[in-house]
């Protein structure tokens, strides 16, 4: 029993680092309610994440099944004495909803944002040749770019076809959430340089004209700026979060909360059924306990009767 609770808290740990840590998406980690439990489990634990409407996504989940299904399937095992009891299960998952969450999080009105620790393609290199003269010596020093980059073990692809300008280019990579573009034209090789542009700072703000190639620097400067964009990514998406979840302490102020399209964070202490009168009268279910508790005490915002958690309740996909 023990090590079926270890692991279903383990699993939505391993859930909540991966959101984090390569998806760069703040999660809420906590308990389902039971009316908001995966039906048969003994508990379920969730992670929580707020998208760019404000609405919530469950990103991913994970169950402690106790006993149930295995008396249900008679599945057992003998003991240390030789007596069959039924086994304790765990379950866990996430699926394709955590690339919508991905895409929902980051995205803008230009497109894909891509965290750069999931992102394909980190950095595409794009040439620039106005004149027939220039073509092959700012092709070399695209491609010496991309081999230099290559070597560091940076996802860089280079677009040279000659079909599309680069305007259409910048705005076709933009769109497909490339973290980081490198510009090249006749001038930046002249002066051994190149542009690079970060596609978590539209416009001229992100980006930084005369950037060495030099093998070195350049390698420096591009993982320097891949990191950061992941970094920023995770910071404003958690800043967005925070500032839309409202601690409330009364059903009215639950109810405007959710209104406004915000999370609303109060004290829980009532039954199922209002839980349910909850989600029927605002849209609203309750996400999670969470794990990383306010300190206390609580009130139940419901009820007024001491509570000895606080919930966030939103409305949800």
């Amino acid at each position: 029993a023990a090590e079926a609770e270890a692991e279903a808290v383990q699993m939505i740990n391993v859930y909540r680092e991966f959101a984090e840590d390569m998806a760069a998406m703040p999660v809420v980690v906590g308990r389902k309610s039971r009316v908001e439990s995966f039906a048969g489990a003994n508990c379920t634990y969730t992670i929580e994440a707020m998208m760019g409407d404000k609405k919530a996504l469950q990103a991913g989940t994970s169950h402690n099944l106790g006993q149930n299904f295995a008396k249900a399937f008679e599945t057992t095992f003998l003991d240390e004495t030789g007596v069959k009891q039924f086994v304790h299960q765990s379950s866990w998952g996430v699926s394709t909803r955590l690339i919508g969450g991905i895409i929902m999080t980051h995205g803008d009105d230009t497109g894909l944002r891509l965290p750069p620790a999931l992102a394909p393609v980190q950095v595409i290199v794009v040439p620039i040749s106005q004149k027939n003269k220039d073509k092959e010596s700012v092709a070399a020093a695209a491609a010496d770019i991309v081999r230099v980059l290559k070597a560091a073990g940076v996802r860089v692809k280079l677009d040279d076809d000659t079909r599309n300008s680069p305007g259409w280019k910048f705005n076709h990579w933009e769109m497909k959430g490339v973290p980081v573009r490198i510009e090249v034209g006749p001038k930046d090789v002249a002066a051994g340089a190149c542009v690079l542009a970060r596609r978590d700072r539209p416009g001229k703000e992100g980006k930084e004209f005369g950037v060495s190639v030099e093998a070195a620097s350049l390698v420096a400067k591009v993982t320097g700026a891949l990191d950061d964009v992941q970094a920023t990514l995770f910071q404003q998406a958690k800043a967005f979060r925070d500032e839309n979840i409202v601690d409330v302490s009364s059903y009215d102020e639950l109810k405007a909360a959710v209104e406004a399209g915000k999370w609303a964070r109060g004290g829980w202490e009532a039954s199922d059924d209002e839980e349910k009168r909850v989600k029927e009268e605002t849209g609203a279910t309750i996400r999670c306990f969470p794990f990383d508790q306010p300190p206390g005490p609580h009130t139940c915002l419901m009820t007024g009767q001491p509570a000895k958690e606080v919930c966030i309740f939103a409305k949800s996909y």
